[in-house]
């Protein structure tokens, strides 16, 4: 299946100015998955470039893009505010590149919060569904569940993709959020899996292995939504 790569400038607005995008599309897509990088990297993490990659080969197109604060090499994220208005211009931007292609959204750790923070704001016009690659529900050691209240206000499904050794997210918490979004929400765990979805050596798994169950995870589940 052909492909095409393309480097694409994300107007977020006036104050905040532009970010950088990176479309990467078979020809014929059948959705398109608008994905937002995690807190301490950009979007050109080799896990995100894997993702990708992978997602690409089963005829799914990716739009990354960057968050203000990488684009400027600043350390510290963006303000909600700043972040959730990155969000909706990615959306667009995928939208208008990739026009009457199925549109969902969401992202790495903190990508992914701020896309359901937007999405609880107000529907993102457009996305079919939301898919957490590891969400923040709490810092390390500091286990707590105000960073899902938002959740509710989310009209879309929801796919959550989790290590059971996340230590952003005890499960003994995790399950409870999810179970109270009802049918909105999916858990799918990666038996073995940290926060970046690695194991350990002794489970016996690669890392491609691993890469095969998110990308298996997300076209399964994108598949139903789109029945």
């Amino acid at each position: 299946m052909p492909t095409s790569s393309e480097q694409l400038e994300i107007l977020v607005g006036d104050s905040v100015g532009k970010v950088s995008g990176l479309l990467l599309s078979p020809r014929t897509p059948r959705l398109v998955y608008v994905l937002a990088h995690g807190a301490g990297a950009g979007m050109r993490h080799p896990f995100l470039e894997a993702l990708a990659r992978t997602l690409e080969a089963r005829g799914i197109a990716t739009l990354r893009y960057q968050f203000p604060y990488i684009e400027a090499k600043r350390k510290r994220p963006d303000p909600p505010g700043v972040a959730t208005a990155t969000v909706r211009a990615a959306v667009a931007s995928a939208a208008a590149s990739l026009p009457r292609v199925p549109i969902f959204a969401g992202g790495k750790s903190f990508g992914g919060r701020m896309t359901s923070t937007a999405a609880a704001a107000e529907p993102l016009a457009g996305v079919r569904g939301i898919i957490f690659l590891g969400f923040p529900l709490h810092a390390p050691g500091q286990p707590g569940t105000s960073r899902a209240e938002h959740l509710a206000r989310v009209t879309v499904p929801m796919l959550f993709l989790q290590g059971t050794r996340d230590e952003f997210a005890e499960l003994a918490r995790l399950r409870p959020v999810i179970k109270s979004l009802g049918k909105r929400a999916t858990l799918h765990l990666v038996e073995g899996g940290d926060h970046s979805f690695r194991v350990l050596k002794r489970s016996g798994r690669t890392d491609d292995e691993v890469m095969g169950e998110l990308v298996d995870g997300i076209d399964d589940w994108t598949g139903e939504i789109l029945e």
